[in-house]
């Protein structure tokens, strides 16, 4: 008798069969959305990296000294 997963399904490894996404084609559009959402994600780190450092973090951490 084979186990039972969370969903109630027989766990039968043997049988089951795996489904594989199908790849996707690179075209202009989707090289230009893709660099699109690249820009923004530099953008929001470059936006983190030149944030100050809060004075109340700068005091706790000269506490640890």
């Amino acid at each position: 008798m084979a186990a039972q997963d969370r969903d109630g399904d027989a766990d039968d490894h043997a049988t089951a069969s795996k489904t594989v996404a199908p790849r996707r084609k690179r075209t202009a559009s989707t090289d230009q959305s893709d660099g699109q959402v690249s820009q923004a994600l530099r953008s929001v780190y470059q936006r983190a990296i030149d944030e100050d450092i809060p004075s109340e973090m700068l005091d706790l951490l000269s506490k640890l000294d």
